[in-house]
């Protein structure tokens, strides 16, 4: 009897714990698993504001797929998706085409740009480890560069971050620890940068308790960072933004604009004919698309319900890493012809978020809230413990953050 080919688009936090799940539970002689990623190395999104703030080198952020899969039970493809053929069960490569079973799709995000004119020209955005490693280096370099020019140019000192969600405020939390080394490494006044958060909302962090917000803009604050809330991105160039807030116009001049305000599903999904609610996949309990009874979703191009507030869930890692569980187990029952399939449902572990080396804030087991030092471990655990269910305790030990002074 032929062996199922099961297919996995990406080896993001979804695709990846996808795999590992399945080659614990499925046999080399129950199937056939191809998992296929642009880059033969794995990064932990959640890390990439340091990386791009320079607060950890972009290395430590990564690690090689081989390292992590069973070889001999999975086949890894280092290719560019370019389409997916629901219909004739196929997936085209940069320079394959492979034929599924069963297919996984964790293919994760690209920038939302909301139609701003110029943004996706002169915006640097958080997406990768090049895009990471881009925006530390156009920072240091726009450092160096300003005592070197006659004319002083305080475009090279301001920073703008758009967006004061979860990875523009991360983000902040970072630059606001790796500006006062760099003023000291290139000889410049701390006074004289701005570092600039832009948020449409009135409000940073949307869903975080109010006590935990004002702690957040107060620790940010105090470390330099300006705030302009209720304001909203109207333009950007290479030489600066505008933005306009309560129907006057400001001009901010800037060489450096950093986009975190919005995401979508790899535009992949979009175009390949599966049945999709602007750009996701709205799946079925079991994770399954609609449209086709093979095709599984996970990651950032699921979309699932929250019944409670009746909103989508946001597209984290730790929903991932469980819709990838249940993933992998619905996929072994197919195979296995065996077993009950299992719904999806969230277990909220909590939510933290970072506000740079030793500070942050978050909510635990249910309504506990943490601030500063504490919420800071409890970040670093949290980081640990993915690494643990992905790559075992080598790879904690490898890769793991034990930094907690």
């Amino acid at each position: 009897m032929k062996k199922p080919n099961i297919v996995i688009l990406g080896a993001g936090y979804g695709g990846l714990t996808t795999t590992v799940k399945l080659q614990k539970t499925l046999g080399i002689n129950d199937a056939h698993i191809t998992l296929v990623n642009k880059h033969d190395y794995h990064y932990e999104t959640t890390w990439l504001h340091e990386n791009a703030a320079g607060t950890l080198h972009h290395d430590r952020s990564r690690f090689r797929i081989n390292d992590i899969i069973h070889t001999g039970k999975v086949d890894f493809v280092q290719d560019t998706v370019l389409s997916i053929n629901p219909d004739e069960k196929k997936v085209v490569l940069e320079n394959d085409e492979l034929d599924y079973d069963y297919l996984v799709v964790a293919l994760g995000f690209e920038p939302a740009t909301f139609g701003i004119p110029g943004l996706l020209e002169n915006a640097f955005t958080i997406g990768s480890i090049n895009q990471a490693r881009l925006i530390r280096q156009h920072i240091e370099y726009n450092f160096a560069l300003y005592n070197n020019e006659k004319e002083k140019k305080q475009e090279r000192l301001n920073i703008v971050v758009g967006g004061g969600g979860f990875t523009g405020i991360e983000f902040l939390g970072e630059l606001a620890d790796r500006i006062p080394q760099l003023c000291e490494e290139y000889d410049i006044d701390r006074n004289k940068v701005r570092i600039i958060n832009v948020e449409g909302m009135p409000s940073i962090l949307p869903g975080f308790d109010p006590q935990l917000v004002e702690y957040a803009m107060n620790s940010l604050e105090a470390r330099g960072v300006e705030f302009k809330l209720g304001a909203m991105l109207k333009e950007c160039t290479a030489e600066g933004i505008v933005i306009e807030k309560d129907g006057e116009r400001e001009e901010i001049p800037t060489f450096t604009t950093v986009w975190a305000a919005g995401v979508r599903a790899n535009s992949i999904v979009e175009q390949s004919g599966l049945e999709h609610n602007r750009g996701k996949i709205e799946v079925k309990p079991d994770l399954r698309a609609p449209s086709h009874e093979d095709v599984f979703v996970v990651g950032d191009c699921a979309l699932i319900w929250n019944k409670e507030t009746d909103r989508p869930y946001p597209p984290t890692a730790q929903i991932a890493m469980q819709e990838a569980e249940v993933c992998a187990h619905n996929i072994g029952v197919l195979v296995k012809g065996g077993g009950e399939m299992e719904s999806f449902e969230f277990d909220n572990k909590g939510t933290v978020a970072s506000l740079g080396h030793g500070d942050a804030i978050g909510v635990i087991f249910g309504d506990k809230k943490l601030f500063g030092w504490s919420a800071a471990v409890m970040k670093k655990v949290i980081d640990n413990r993915a690494l643990l269910k992905i790559g075992g305790i080598g790879l904690l030990l490898k890769k793991g953050k034990f930094n907690i002074f």
